[in-house]
C-alpha cells in the first residue's frame, strides 16, 4: 500500500496518544480507517527501541501488532547475519514480519520468504520494496505444502510460531508451528543447512536430542535479557554431535558492546570446578546467555574465578577480571545471615538492589524483614557458600 498525506499527518498527530481513546474517537474521522491506523502505532511503539532502522522508515506497514512484538531485533537480525555467506540462497520458511529476511537478503544472493497469510505478505513486498531489497522473492503459500515446488536452497530458516489454539504460548518444540523435530529430516534432504530460531525458554539439552545435526548453538541476549536461541544443523553434522557442539554466548550491552562467550559443550563436561572457601574482593554474575547456555565450570576457569556454590552461579576473585562475561562488583562487605541481621541492617543500608540467588528467601520476603527500599547504588545478594552458610554480599557495581 502507499500512505497517503492525510494518513501520515494522522500518524504523526497521534503518535503519542491514548490509543484506546484513538477507536473511541473513530467518527470524528469518517474518511480514515482508524482500527487499521491504531495498530500501526502500536506496532510502531513495539518495534522504536528493537527495530531504529524501521521506525525511522515511515512508509512501512506492519499486519499486526503481534508481529511486532514477536520479530527479531535489529542486533539479533544482523548478527544472523553473518551466519551466511554471499552465495547462499536462503529460504525464511516463516517470514512473519520479514526482520530476518530483510537482513538475510543484504548477505545473501536470494531469499524466498514464505508466508501463509496474505496480509503479512502484503506488508512484506510493500516493505522489501520500500527498503529497497529487491532481492527477496514472497510467496503467498504454506511453507510445508510448498517445499515440493520450491527452487533449490543452500539454507533453510525457521522460526517456529510459538503460540498454539486460543493464542496460548507454548514452548515445547513439538507443539510449535511447523513441528521442527518432524520436518527437519525433509529441510536436511533438500539443503544442507537448517538455521533454527527458538524460544529462550528452549531447554539445550532436550532441543539437542530433538534436533541431530546440530554443530553450533547462538545464545543471543539484549541489555541482559535471553531473547532467542539459534540452532545451527548440518546435514554431514551426523546424530553423535553432542560433545562437540559449540556454543557462542552473545549479549548486546545497551552501550552497543558486544559481549560474546565461546566454548565446547565437551569442554564444560570435562571440566574440574574448585569452590571457594570464602567471598573474595571481587563478585561476578555472568550474563544471561552464559547462564543459559550453562557454562558454570568453563566460565569460572577460563577467567580465573572461583564459584560459591554449586547452585549460586556467582564467582569470586581476589584480583579483578575486568573481561568476565556478566556484572562485576567491588565487594564492600559480607555479613552472616540470621534474624537479628535482617532487623538491623535496613538502619545501616536503607536503599539498596536486592538479588537473590540460592536462597530461601525471596526478594519480596526480605525486603519485608529488613525494610530496605529499593533502589539505590548499594547491591546486596543474599546467597549460600560452599560451605553451606547463609549470607549476605555488600557490593557496587564496577
Amino acid at each position: 500500500m502507499k500512505w497517503t498525506t492525510e494518513q501520515k499527518h494522522f500518524m504523526h498527530e497521534h503518535a503519542a496518544d491514548d490509543l484506546t481513546h484513538l477507536l473511541l474517537s473513530a467518527s470524528r474521522y469518517p474518511n480514515l480507517d482508524i482500527p487499521f491506523l491504531v495498530n500501526q502505532l502500536a506496532a510502531r511503539r513495539q518495534i522504536r527501541e528493537k527495530l531504529p532502522t524501521w521506525f525511522a522508515e515511515e512508509d512501512l506497514v506492519f499486519p499486526s501488532k503481534i508481529a511486532a512484538e514477536q520479530c527479531s531485533s535489529e542486533q539479533t537480525a544482523m548478527y544472523k547475519q553473518r551466519l551466511v555467506s554471499p552465495d547462499d540462497r536462503l529460504c525464511d520458511l516463516t517470514g512473519g514480519l520479514g526482520i530476518d529476511s530483510f537482513y538475510f537478503s543484504r548477505q545473501v544472493r536470494i531469499v524466498y520468504y514464505i508466508e501463509r497469510f496474505t496480509e503479512y505478505c502484503e506488508a512484506a513486498r510493500n516493505n522489501f520494496q520500500t527498503l529497497g531489497a529487491d532481492n527477496i522473492v514472497v510467496i503467498n503459500e504454506d511453507s510445508v505444502s510448498y517445499l515440493p515446488h520450491l527452487p533449490a536452497v543452500s539454507v533453510f530458516y525457521i522460526d517456529p510460531a510459538r503460540r498454539g489454539e486460543g493464542n496460548k504460548r507454548v514452548y515445547a518444540l513439538a507443539d510449535c508451528e511447523p513441528d521442527l523435530p518432524a520436518l527437519l529430516p525433509k529441510l536436511l534432504e533438500l539443503a544442507p543447512r537448517v538455521l533454527a530460531k527458538l524460544s529462550p525458554m528452549a531447554d539445550i539439552q532436550q532441543t539437542l536430542a530433538l534436533l541431530p545435526g546440530t554443530v553450533a548453538i547462538h545464545i543471543l541476549s539484549v541489555r541482559n535479557e535471553c531473547k532467542e536461541v539459534l540452532m545451527d544443523i548440518r546435514r554431514e553434522g551426523g546424530k553423535d554431535t553432542e560433545n562437540g557442539v559449540q556454543v557462542h554466548c552473545v549479549n548486546f550491552t545497551s552501550s552497543g558492546k558486544e559481549e560474546i562467550f565461546s566454548f565446547s559443550l565437551e569442554e564444560e563436561r570435562q571440566a574440574v570446578l574448585h569452590f571457594a572457601p570464602s567471598v573474595l574482593s571481587f563478585l561476578y554474575e555472568p550474563n544471561a546467555s552464559v547462564m543459559k547456555a550453562g557454562a558454570f565450570k568453563t566460565v569460572a576457569l577460563r577467567f580465573g574465578v572461583e564459584k560459591l556454590h554449586a547452585s549460586s552461579h556467582l564467582y569470586t576473585s581476589a584480583e579483578l577480571k575486568m573481561d568476565f562475561p556478566g556484572r562485576i562488583f567491588a565487594v564492600d562487605a559480607v555479613y552472616t545471615f540470621n534474624n537479628r541481621l535482617c532487623k538491623e541492617i535496613g538502619k545501616e543500608i536503607p536503599k539498596a538492589n536486592i538479588a537473590v540467588r540460592n536462597f530461601p528467601l525471596s526478594v519480596d520476603e526480605l525486603r519485608k524483614k529488613s525494610k530496605i527500599k529499593e533502589g539505590g547504588d548499594v547491591f546486596l545478594f543474599a546467597t549460600t557458600l560452599s560451605s553451606g552458610e547463609k549470607v549476605w554480599i555488600r557490593g557496587h557495581k564496577i
